[in-house]
């Protein structure tokens, strides 16, 4: 793959060079692993939280467009919400970025790349949060919801890519190795 295709953007999922501890460690069988408890479950359950934001971002601005939710209320979830799901994403990257993944990468050497690559990600993330907060924003001073909902679909998309190459790179690492020293 080219680097270009490997953008968070272009990609429709981890290369296979990057996904050899998954086929040693499938998302199947990722539960009922000795090392799942903690660490893992605990990534695992704020990654569903992001989508779990994004889906109800989602709903709220289909009911806005439909009519279904008056200006007011849907301004304040979009705000409680949105706000939620941009500091709470800033927040786990940061941690990722400065402690998770150096320590993860050393455990793992081969899988550097994709360390760079979630690390990338991340950059890029940045970038679609501003912009994700603009659009919000734009409703919250009295815009239309049609545009945030077209906005807030495809960051999710993007998100969520993100999210299941993060989890097929990093929770093998981690069952595979443990959490220790890592928490």
């Amino acid at each position: 793959m080219t680097d270009e295709a490997l953008r968070l953007e272009q990609r429709a999922g981890l290369p296979e060079a990057l996904r050899v501890l998954l086929a040693e460690y499938p998302r199947e069988g990722w539960k009922a692993h000795a090392n799942f408890a903690g660490l893992v479950a605990f990534w695992l359950d704020r990654h569903l939280m992001f989508r779990q934001l994004t889906e109800t971002l989602i709903r709220d601005a289909e009911t806005r467009v439909d009519g279904g939710m008056d200006r007011q209320a849907y301004g304040q979830r979009l705000g409680r919400l949105g706000s939620m799901l941009v500091n709470q994403l800033h927040g786990h990257h940061q941690i990722e970025d400065m402690h998770y993944f150096p320590k993860l990468a050393g455990l793992e050497t081969r899988l550097q790349r994709g360390f760079d690559l979630l690390d990338s990600d991340h950059h890029a993330m940045d970038g679609l949060l501003d912009r994700f907060t603009k659009f919000a924003n734009g409703v919250l001073q009295g815009g239309e919801a049609g545009h945030f909902h077209t906005e807030v679909q495809g960051f999710t998309a993007l998100l969520n890519r993100h999210l299941i190459d993060e989890e097929e790179l990093i929770v093998p690492v981690i069952l595979k190795y443990g959490a220790e020293g890592l928490e």
